[in-house]
């Protein structure tokens, strides 16, 4: 009965850190370019009371043995970097990436991040710039009184200056082996770790980089009927774990009151 007290504890908790990671998928519903988060739980090491294969006292094996579990924990919090919907702004620095890929920019500590967040803007200078003033790397100036400015599937940045095309800048992605290993560090960038791989940067539409869509942006890929049946589902298991430590210290009660 002890053991099913810390076993249904374990699930308790379990279930409280998907609640939490739901919950954080739900608040970011609107979120630009926000991927979602997936809560992944493995089973606890099992005390073997007898061992499948040990030989019975008649000289058989025994088919099944006895293993009983301690419980669950969570083993992972994965990103899925699937592409969220197409959301068409009519912003001429508003960018998506239909496909692999990230952007890059600079923080102030001279440190790239990267993100799959492309509304951008330009600073007092003319750069590129992400909403927190970031630049875009490679920088990107925007020359003063330039007009029709275009952005390319390939990422090559024209504009129209004294009616003649120009082109100002190429924009470059980076991706990764593997994506989930990222590091979230908040206001959508991401930053690599041992686990993602080293970046590779490249043209879009390109050797496999996704194309960028111009006056375009990614919505989050947050799904709120998938969230809310699983926050349901999380909800009930959480529920049933507590019913067993209801019954589980209800027995201990009833053993302790005999006579």
């Amino acid at each position: 009965m002890i053991r099913s007290l810390l076993t249904a504890a374990t699930g308790m908790e379990a279930q409280q850190m998907n609640i939490d990671t739901i919950a954080n998928n739900l608040a970011n519903v609107n979120t630009t370019a926000f991927k979602r988060s997936r809560a992944n739980f493995h089973d606890l090491l099992y005390q073997t009371l007898k061992a499948p294969g040990q030989s019975s006292t008649t000289g058989t094996v025994v088919p099944s043995g006895i293993q009983i579990g301690t419980g669950t924990k969570l083993s992972s919090v994965d990103k899925m970097f699937t592409e969220g919907a197409i959301q068409m702004t009519g912003n001429d620095l508003d960018m998506m990436i239909e496909g692999d890929g990230f952007f890059r920019v600079q923080r102030d500590d001279g440190q790239i991040v990267y993100t799959r967040d492309g509304h951008f803007s330009r600073d007092n200078s003319g750069r590129i710039v992400s909403a927190d003033g970031y630049p875009l790397i490679p920088e990107i100036v925007i020359p003063q009184g330039a007009q029709n400015l275009h952005i390319g599937y390939d990422g090559t940045v024209t504009v129209k200056i004294d009616r003649e095309t120009q082109e100002i800048g190429q924009i470059l992605l980076a991706d990764f082996i593997n994506p989930t290993g990222l590091v979230s560090e908040g206001g959508n960038y991401f930053t690599p770790s041992r686990s993602s791989g080293d970046t590779v940067t490249g043209v879009p539409n390109q050797n496999g980089f996704g194309r960028i869509g111009h006056q375009q942006l990614e919505s989050s890929n947050v799904n709120i009927v998938e969230e809310m049946v699983n926050m349901i589902t999380g909800q009930r298991a959480y529920e049933i774990n507590s019913k067993v430590i209801q019954t589980g210290d209800q027995m201990l009660q009833t053993t302790t009151s005999i006579r």
